[in-house]
């Protein structure tokens, strides 16, 4: 499929077929999802079907973990009127902030931070990140929103594996994705069938 060609039907999860396939290894994700981002229209329909579960919802805020989610999640902010706040990882805010110790999809013990100014305690925040697969990352930044007082309405993510970690969140909080239900095995078992007829 050409990279900025749009199909004439555009099914939910059309786009997903844009991510491309891990080509250097172990040491990297299965898959880069953030090439659907080039396609215009693929981008667009990545958000709306993110944001559609909470459109009925009072949102104040939405915040996005670092690194990949801060492309959705502003781009959801922006959809929805919504301000962004960037969840980092520890050592990059000059303000002072609140910090979660966490567990990434790799298995590396990590700390992201929030700052302190912005958060008040009945906020309304919508998290997004790019993708949930074990679920440590997300954990962690629900526990800095709520440990400063803020209600997490709910997670968005292009995908959210069914790991330990993904099905607590999915039994905790409203949540949205990208998957179509007959993909979400796939997703699972990290064997997407549209990545192998993939081309440069």
């Amino acid at each position: 499929m050409d990279m900025l060609a749009v199909p004439a039907e555009r099914h939910k999860g059309w786009y997903l077929s844009l991510m491309a396939p891990n080509t250097k290894g172990p040491m990297f994700a299965w898959l880069d999802p953030s090439r659907l981002y080039c396609n215009a229209q693929g981008f667009a329909d990545c958000v709306n079907d993110l944001i559609g579960p909470f459109l009925n919802d009072t949102i104040d805020l939405v915040a996005g973990i670092d690194a990949m989610g801060f492309i959705l999640g502003a781009s959801v902010a922006t959809t929805l009127g919504k301000g962004f706040l960037a969840v980092r990882k520890a050592g990059h805010l000059c303000v002072a902030t609140q910090n979660q110790n966490y567990t990434d999809y790799t298995g590396k013990e990590k700390t992201m931070e929030i700052r302190l100014d912005v958060l008040q305690p009945g906020m309304r925040v919508l998290l997004v990140d790019q993708w949930i697969e074990t679920g440590g990352t997300m954990k962690a930044a629900i526990q800095l929103v709520e440990r400063l007082g803020a209600i997490v309405v709910g997670v968005a993510a292009v995908a959210i594996e069914n790991t330990e970690g993904g099905k607590w969140i999915k039994e905790n909080y409203k949540f949205s994705h990208c998957i179509p239900e007959e993909l979400q095995s796939q997703i699972d078992r990290k064997h997407l069938e549209s990545l192998k007829s993939f081309n440069n």
